[in-house]
């Protein structure tokens, strides 16, 4: 039988003097729990575009998120089979 499977990303983002932060946790409905922190500030000579920022941050916090996974899977891997595991995105 198949099964499907829902996880989840909740982004929140926060902003203060002119710098964004962004975390991304991944909900997978079991124990595990993981989380990427993105920042991004604001260049003064740039103009004030709060979406930027937003993008910016959370750009980086699910590029750490997905990182972290990535890890994850490889101690995975290197757990159920003894060997090294070196996967790539």
């Amino acid at each position: 039988m198949e099964a499907v499977k829902t996880w989840t990303v909740q982004v929140d983002i926060d902003e203060h003097e002119g710098r964004t932060r962004a975390v991304a946790r991944l909900g997978t409905g079991g124990p595990r729990s993981l989380a990427g922190t993105g920042l991004a500030r604001l260049n003064p000579a740039d103009r004030n575009v709060p979406q930027i920022g937003d993008e910016l941050a959370v750009a980086r916090a699910l590029s750490e998120l997905s990182h972290l996974l990535l890890d994850v899977a490889a101690r995975d891997i290197e757990q159920t089979s003894g060997v090294p595991a070196h996967p790539v995105l």
